[in-house]
């Protein structure tokens, strides 16, 4: 069979004030822009799950709009298997639409489609609910045997024992600046509005590290100094396999990027091992420095219990020359028109030398969003196109809708200005260097 793996790439800020901000200022939207330029990791892992005598290939649709639609896109398969974000499933269902009128057989896949099923259902012939390595192989004999069932569903958490090598090779290297490797999945911490793979499979798991190693001998084949973002949702969550994996890249001469959770500031150890194994930041989901974070992690409260400490928490990590990419988010419950300057006496006091500035975003299938439906505070229900996390989606407590997107533009002024920006990375620089 002639299979194509096609990932929706773009991401796409729908308010027009909010684009023209980020063509202003890079830095507001720049980890999207980063987010839409990594390559699809699960469609690279089923390509590597895919027998030798099968034709694949690898797409990315950045913009539907740019494709032909009287000719035959990106050409004519026996098989598309499409993934996608939320902010571009819509598209995605386009797509499989053109592909199945055609006679393509469609399959969709990814954490959308698992949280919205029967909305995916109707724009392919089978889709992948959960984690799609278990179920490939199935997936593929149906096909052949033209048995091809409507939905497939794993039964038990895949083994990241058992991960394929993706299939990098299908990559042109000239359109990225840093490839994905995933070390671990999902997440201990249990956060009302997050949309992380743990709800695919809900259960934390590692992967082995002589497994991760040879990943990365596997890019530098193709690139010889690559930069890898390790694709986790919290690297660090298992500090034992963190400080093994530390130890195992401390010689492979590499520069990455990663999320965790603060508590990495805590183990000077492991900050050192980090930093000697080419650690370049962590982003880090700080959401609110003060009391608005109540409540958000639903396990414990756990973050709430951390914000006394960021300050202290910050530098403890760029002491050691890994820069941390402060997350927040902006209209919290418990947020009013007062915490925008609030923030942003933080952020200037904590220098930081990355910031996202989001909006509380409810994407489909979170807590969060059904909370939000249940206090009927959705603005326009199953608006996917606007979980772009800049977008307001909802009706906010302490202040309106509108008080909060003025609110966003005017703290992404200050922050992401040229100014403030060259600031920040001065004053890392001589921190540093004085530190050294």
């Amino acid at each position: 069979m002639k299979i194509a793996f096609i990932a929706m790439s773009g991401v796409r800020v729908i308010d027009p004030e909010l684009h023209r901000i980020g063509l202003n200022l890079p830095g507001f939207v720049e980890r999207s822009q980063v987010i839409a330029s990594l390559p699809s990791l699960g469609l690279l892992t089923l390509a590597g799950l895919t027998p030798a005598h099968h034709e694949i290939s690898y797409h990315e649709v950045p913009d539907i709009d740019d494709l032909n639609p009287d000719g035959e896109l990106l050409g004519a398969f026996d098989v598309v298997a499409i993934s996608s974000f939320t902010a571009m499933i819509k598209d995605a269902y386009q797509l499989a639409d053109w592909y199945r009128a055609r006679g393509t057989k469609v399959i969709l896949g990814g954490l959308h489609v698992t949280l919205c099923p029967d909305e995916a259902a109707a724009h392919a012939h089978a889709i992948v609910v959960g984690e799609a390595e278990p179920c490939w192989p199935q997936i593929l004999k149906d096909l052949e045997r033209d048995r091809l069932r409507p939905r497939y569903q794993p039964d038990s958490p895949f083994n990241l024992a058992q991960s394929p090598m993706p299939r990098f090779d299908l990559l042109q290297p000239e359109r990225y600046n840093r490839l994905t490797v995933q070390t671990s999945r999902g997440c201990p911490w249990n956060c009302e509005f997050c949309a992380a793979s743990l709800r695919l499979q809900p259960q934390y798991r590692t992967k082995p590290i002589d497994r991760i190693i040879a990943e990365l001998d596997c890019i530098r084949e193709t690139w010889p100094v690559p930069f890898i973002e390790l694709a986790d949702d919290n690297t660090f969550a298992d500090r034992r396999h963190g400080h093994a994996l530390m130890d195992a890249m401390r010689g492979e001469k590499l520069r990455w990027f990663t999320e965790t959770d603060i508590s990495v500031a805590r183990d000077s150890a492991l900050l050192k091992k980090m930093a000697d194994a080419g650690c370049a930041q962590i982003l880090i989901g700080l959401e609110d420095p003060g009391a608005a974070t109540n409540g958000l992690e639903l396990r414990g409260n756990w973050k709430a219990r951390q914000t006394h400490r960021y300050l202290e928490d910050i530098r403890r990590i760029q002491d050691h020359g890994i820069t941390v990419n402060g997350c927040f988010i902006l209209g919290l419950d418990d947020q009013t028109p007062a915490s925008f300057d609030r923030i942003w006496e933080f952020i200037q006091e904590s220098e930081l030398y990355e910031i996202q500035l989001t909006v509380l975003t409810p994407f489909p299938g979170t807590p969060l969003y059904r909370r939000l439906e249940a206090e009927d505070r959705l603005r326009d229900p199953e608006a996917w196109e606007k979980c772009t996390l800049f977008d307001v989606m909802y009706d906010p407590v302490g202040m309106s809708a509108e008080t909060l997107r003025q609110g966003l533009i005017a703290l992404a002024e200050k922050v992401y200005s040229k100014e403030f920006t060259d600031y920040r990375r001065r004053r890392f620089a001589r921190r540093h260097l004085a530190l050294r």
